[in-house]
């Protein structure tokens, strides 16, 4: 019941942070949306038992690929001034109710009996509980998938390539010149 719960609200999360990255107007706004759908995704996969996958997720993408990303957002520049008069005046009252509803939503599956932190360390453990460990991971990946990783490897080689290429290349001729 618990996990559906926390399942639901994070596909919910998700979806919504995904719709601001699409429809915000001012860009940090979409950066902001974008690691709202990667905290999101992290919860589900700790939820689905995948906690190195969860970790990495935070680490990498919502730290550092956000990090790069907004950094880029302020080098290209967000010069127009904001307007700061709030245009939804229950917007506040709106939010803090909803805040309090999740807090208390969160403690209540926390201390409800029907809920196991770590399902696996209830008892004899689950061999289908393992799927994200780094052991699993890595035999998986390095046995099965080893074409595959090589193959992205090789393409975000060339897309960085290409990248540094059309940064050096300016109308018509090359700044290497």
């Amino acid at each position: 019941m618990a996990e559906t719960v926390i399942l639901v609200l994070m596909g919910i999360t998700s979806v919504a942070g995904a719709l601001t990255v699409v429809m915000a107007r001012n860009p940090v706004y979409s950066g902001i949306g974008l690691l709202g759908t990667m905290l999101s995704l992290a919860v589900i996969y700790v939820a689905q038992l995948a906690h190195f996958v969860a970790a990495i997720q935070i680490i990498v993408y919502a730290g550092a690929v956000m990090t790069l990303f907004l950094f880029v957002i302020m080098l290209i520049g967000v010069d127009r001034s904001e307007d700061t008069s709030e245009n939804l005046p229950r917007q506040r009252t709106a939010v803090g109710v909803l805040t309090a509803v999740t807090v208390g939503l969160a403690v209540w599956l926390g201390t409800s009996s029907g809920f196991s932190w770590i399902p696996a360390a209830d008892g004899e453990p689950d061999p289908g509980a393992t799927n994200g460990t780094v052991e699993a991971i890595g035999e998986r990946l390095f046995s099965h998938w080893v074409l595959a990783f090589e193959v992205t490897a090789l393409l975000l080689t060339v897309a960085a390539a290409g990248a540094i290429a059309l940064a050096y290349y300016t109308r018509g001729r090359s700044a290497v010149e």
